[in-house]
């Protein structure tokens, strides 16, 4: 089924009619799953329409009116400085802000640009690690007897002034050795995430260039995959995906209900049985009691 709606989408275009559209992809979908036992085929078709509703039919409303090549254009938010704008812009470079309505940066980002946002990944990963570092170092220098507990601002940051004021402190005091050690491991664990926050808001800003040029150079054939492939039918397949998890879920608890039910052999509970029987006859022969 997905290559045939892949194709179906594809062909649709500047003044399509998207009504039709959907109720013929509700019809595809219908008739594939028909005979999946398991399935029920309108949970499926419910999960499609509840995406026309949310995505896909402004999506094609737009292409119908602009065509694919102007529709996947981002749109340069103007803001009127005497009202508050409500929309959230996609893509800001800047003091620009884009709307891109039709293909989210992400999708641009995962197909052209993985290696670049591996990077800012790494970056981000790298600044969590040194800002736990800082936090664990601060809580353990940080009490009320602790090398930082005067140098911690209330959002438990080492200001520059205060961190002077350490610094001229511990110097002023010949024992202060090991004091001095670990404000300087603070203090360098201050200057990596520094250094590295510097490199990640510079990999951000050049992947947002790299992304807000790459729009407008798309060919229609490179949009359309975008748009059918990495958006719509992806979307679509994980929400088929989920009635099959669910399904399976549901199959394997009832499955594993049933093993535990059935666990023991019924010879081996006629013999537990008897034996308990035999059991019970013996107790009650010597209590006395017959079932004569």
């Amino acid at each position: 089924m997905r290559a045939a709606a892949a194709a179906q989408l594809k062909s649709f275009g500047q003044e399509g009619q998207p009504k039709p559209l959907i109720e013929s992809l509700g019809e595809s979908l219908l008739a594939t799953f028909h005979q999946a036992p398991l399935l029920d085929p309108y949970d499926l078709y419910q999960h499609l329409l509840d995406y026309w509703a949310a995505t896909m039919q402004d999506d094609c409303y737009l292409i119908a009116a602009d065509g694919w090549q102007r529709a996947a254009q981002p749109r340069l938010l103007v803001e009127d400085k005497n009202k508050k704008s409500k929309a959230k812009p996609d893509l800001v470079l800047g003091k620009q802000k884009y709307l891109c309505e039709l293909i989210p940066p992400s999708l641009v980002i995962a197909r052209y640009f993985g290696a670049e946002q591996r990077a800012i990944d790494a970056l981000e990963t790298q600044i969590a690690t040194l800002q736990q570092t800082m936090e664990e170092l601060a809580e353990e220098q940080g009490g009320e007897e602790g090398l930082l507990a005067e140098g911690l601002n209330d959002k438990g940051n080492l200001t520059a002034s205060r961190r002077g004021r350490l610094i001229w402190e511990i110097g002023r005091d010949p024992d202060g050795a090991e004091e001095r050690a670990a404000l300087d491991a603070y203090l360098a664990l201050v200057e990596q995430e520094a250094s590295a926050a510097g490199q990640l808001k510079a990999a951000q800003d050049a992947l947002t260039a790299q992304v807000v040029t790459k729009y407008p150079a798309l060919s229609e054939d490179e949009i359309k995959t975008l748009v059918v492939e990495d958006k719509w039918l992806a979307t679509i397949a994980a929400a088929v995906q989920g009635e099959l998890d669910r399904v399976s879920q549901t199959l394997t608890g009832r499955i594993r209900q049933l093993a535990e039910r059935y666990a023991t052999p019924l010879p081996k509970l006629i013999d537990e049985v008897d034996a308990l029987a035999a059991r019970v006859d013996e107790h009650l022969e010597k209590m006395g009691a017959t079932w004569n």
